[in-house]
């Protein structure tokens, strides 16, 4: 339903690129989790039982991230919200456009959220070093409450839709 009315539309066509580097930006956000966390707790790099559980993963519980990582892309279709195409004199798609700058905005605020110890702390917790369910989900949910302060939005529920406001 959603792709049938103006299939040229350009949040459209954003979200197809946001959806067709979904893996590879996964990884990407879990090498900055990664990096983040030696910045901020472990400068030194000294190994400690911690440290070796977070390097030596790699089998990380990615429909976690994949949460973060889908409202991360909400955000971005919010500010960059206009729905009018440009006209491009280069030669690229739309799609290769939005793919380029979605990625390098996207790295960019990752690699700002990793700054914060809350966000890092968050991630962590509902990733690599959860021990129960119900501490995951916690943890899933001030994350996502921490980005949404970060980036200043407000998310209202009503009648079922879920709706982004700048503060």
């Amino acid at each position: 339903m959603i792709d049938k009315l103006f299939p040229l539309d350009k949040n459209y066509i954003l979200r197809q690129a946001q959806f067709a580097l979904e893996e590879e930006l996964l990884d990407q956000m879990v090498y900055e989790l990664k990096r983040s966390y030696t910045y901020l707790y472990n400068p030194l790099q000294l190994m400690d039982e911690t440290y070796a559980k977070i390097l030596d993963s790699f089998d990380f519980p990615y429909e976690r991230i994949r949460m973060i990582y889908r409202q991360l892309c909400g955000i971005y279709r919010y500010k960059n919200g206009d729905n009018q195409l440009e006209l491009l004199f280069d030669g690229r798609s739309h799609f290769d456009k939005f793919k380029e700058e979605w990625e390098a905005s996207f790295i960019d605020w990752v690699k700002k959220l990793g700054q914060h110890e809350q966000y890092v702390k968050t991630m962590l917790r509902m990733t690599l070093l959860y021990d129960t369910e119900s501490r995951a989900e916690w943890a899933e949910n001030h994350c996502k409450a921490f980005i949404n302060q970060y980036f200043e939005l407000k998310v209202v529920k009503r009648q079922g839709e879920l709706k982004l406001k700048a503060s």
